[in-house]
């Protein structure tokens, strides 16, 4: 689907896939460089060894086991931990590593995201095997903000575990909002107005709303143009402003769900004749596992 929407943007690729939970472990993907950052030879690679250890020695410092690691990149990385702590405080003491930054913590959220096409980042990160249950993912060309692994989309709500977003629009509120959200003692890793919309959800959540009721309040919360998509570790929702400026296209049938913002995405896997709509204005809907 995402190979079909290449020319809505160049820069960079992102996934947030949702595979099977292990229990109350977690999966952690984190970066210690950026891609461009690797061709600068043994300094940067000597440094990024550097940071994964001191990554994991955090960690273990803060009681968490790894039971499983995989090196995804030169310079991204997947653990799988069992850890019953605190999740703001893991990420914030990961995060205090230099170069450090944290893609995503779930019990079955996967979050990966790098420059180049679909093609290109689902091969450097092995991503053909991955065997899941639904999955939602972003190819982007930069307006507003910076060509780099941090601004691209999916967006993780920081540190809530297996809350992801992906977003077509603007956010005419978004400093307001932002600045609301941190009082509450939110973070936020970048400027890109997505990352709100994940941060509003899952606050919503936090305080005891459904993820139906969180979207609804986004519709008459956020201003602006926007469609969006969530997921969460069993539900895929999708939202669109009262002016629905924003395309949306939707096929559903009894075993599939299929969303996109051009109906040529949609029909890429479908090879018999299908039946797609619209979503109306103002429109949410969920759908669970």
């Amino acid at each position: 689907m995402l190979k079909s929407l290449k020319h809505r943007g160049p820069d960079s690729t992102g996934y947030a896939l949702y595979g099977k939970p292990h229990g109350k472990e977690l999966v952690i993907r984190f970066k210690v460089a950026e891609q461009d950052e690797m061709s600068k030879g043994f300094a940067i690679h000597r440094q990024v060894k550097e940071r994964r250890s001191e990554v994991e020695r955090r960690l273990t410092e803060l009681g968490a086991k790894i039971t499983e690691e995989a090196e995804a990149t030169e310079y991204a990385f997947r653990l799988r931990i069992a850890y019953d702590g605190d999740r703001r405080r893991l990420a914030d003491y990961i995060e205090d590593v230099d170069g450090a930054e944290i893609l995503s913590i779930g019990h079955g959220l996967e979050l990966i995201k790098d420059l180049g096409d679909a093609d290109r980042v689902a091969e450097q990160y092995s991503l053909r095997g991955f065997v899941g249950t639904h999955a939602i993912g972003h190819t982007r060309m930069a307006t507003e903000s910076d060509v780099d692994i941090r601004s691209a989309h999916p967006y993780w709500a920081y540190p809530f575990a297996d809350v992801a977003v992906v977003h077509n629009g603007q956010l005419t509120n978004y400093w307001n909002g932002r600045r609301a959200l941190e009082r509450r003692g939110h973070r936020f890793v970048s400027n890109c107005d997505s990352e709100l919309i994940a941060v509003y959800l899952a606050d919503r959540m936090a305080q005891g709303a459904t993820l139906e009721q969180a979207m609804k309040s986004s519709i008459e919360e956020l201003d602006g143009v926007f469609t969006y998509l969530v997921a969460t570790a069993d539900s895929l929702g999708m939202a669109k402003d009262v002016m629905a400026a924003k395309p949306m296209v939707l096929y559903e049938s009894d075993r599939f769900i299929a969303l996109a913002s051009e109906e040529v995405a949609i029909r890429s896997v479908f090879p018999h004749e299908i039946d797609t709509f619209d979503p109306y204005e103002g429109e949410v809907r969920v759908w669970r596992n």
